[in-house]
């Protein structure tokens, strides 16, 4: 039996989390066509349907479920073997450190400048990476450590909380919820919430008020792409109470939203990595944060 190629299993990973073959096709960056017919030359290697197509909307069959299983680790442990082998090939130790634009590196810079400044970490190298990239970083040896909020995967992971904030939703300024002091998840009902770009099933439910009944708006790059399409009026987001605190301006405005998920950060390392740059780095992290965001 011809065994299945690196390409086709990463691509079936894509469509088995969205479920939606548009979607995947939009987080692998290809067209839809030669996603389904890799989808089905796929089956065909394997021998078995992964996918049940007879109702209104894709599903995972007995097999698709396995692999969806399976294939994670393997294709993990290959990433992760590629990286680690290609940095031992390159003679520096200094600690990779990664984070998303906003909240994370805003607490990022005091972590860094504390380290350098005492010469604890002098080297350390920083990557700024995009939204839900981090902790795949870490797996796949791309960082040593990372600051990363819910949701993630933290599958090989091991990781220590480091505060938990509100969220809140930012309006267009005008909108008639603004009106009020305090909002709950049901008023954000039929309104549309900015998507992700490359977000799966678990971050949208995640960024929007009501995941059992969304409204998809328009797929946002960063948090300032998303408040532009907030004071456009194009959509009603969920954003870390920080965030709005750092945002003030005259387009936007913040309400509370009593019944939603908080938001919380983390730091997350290899499961086993026990270097002294990294002992550093968390207990500097642990340090800076205290329970609760950095102050604006």
């Amino acid at each position: 039996m011809p065994e299945p190629e690196i390409r086709e299993l990463r691509y079936f990973r894509a469509v088995a989390e969205d479920l939606n073959i548009t979607r995947a096709a939009e987080r692998l960056g290809i067209a839809q066509p030669p996603l389904s017919r890799a989808m089905r030359q796929l089956e065909h290697r394997l021998g078995v349907e992964l996918f049940d197509r007879s109702g209104t909307r894709l599903e995972l069959t007995p097999a698709g479920e396995t692999l969806l299983k399976e294939s994670g680790p393997v294709l993990d442990a290959l990433d992760s073997a590629v990286r680690r082998t290609q940095r031992a090939g390159v003679s520096s130790e200094a600690l990779v450190v990664t984070a998303k634009p906003g909240v994370a590196t805003e607490l990022l810079h005091r972590i860094v400048a504390e380290l350098r400044e005492g010469g604890e970490l002098p080297g350390i190298q920083i990557v700024v990476s995009g939204f839900g990239e981090q902790a795949d970083m870490v797996r796949d040896a791309r960082a040593d450590v990372a600051l990363v909020s819910r949701p993630f995967d933290d599958t090989g992971l091991e990781l220590e909380e480091l505060y938990t904030e509100p969220r809140v939703a930012a309006l267009p300024a005008g909108h008639e919820l603004a009106a009020r002091e305090v909002l709950v998840a049901d008023d954000l009902a039929g309104i549309p919430a900015p998507r992700w770009s490359r977000s799966n099933v678990a971050e949208r439910n995640y960024w929007s008020a009501r995941p059992e009944d969304p409204v998809e708006g328009p797929i946002v790059q960063d948090s300032s792409q998303l408040l532009e399409v907030v004071a456009f009026g194009q959509a009603v987001a969920l954003v870390p109470r920080s965030m709005a605190e750092r945002n003030i301006r005259p387009d936007v405005v913040y309400r509370p939203v009593t019944d939603v998920e908080a938001y919380r950060m983390f730091v997350v390392w290899p499961a086993g990595s026990r270097s002294k740059e990294l002992a550093r780095f968390v207990e500097a992290a642990i340090r800076h944060s205290s329970g609760r965001p950095p102050a604006p």
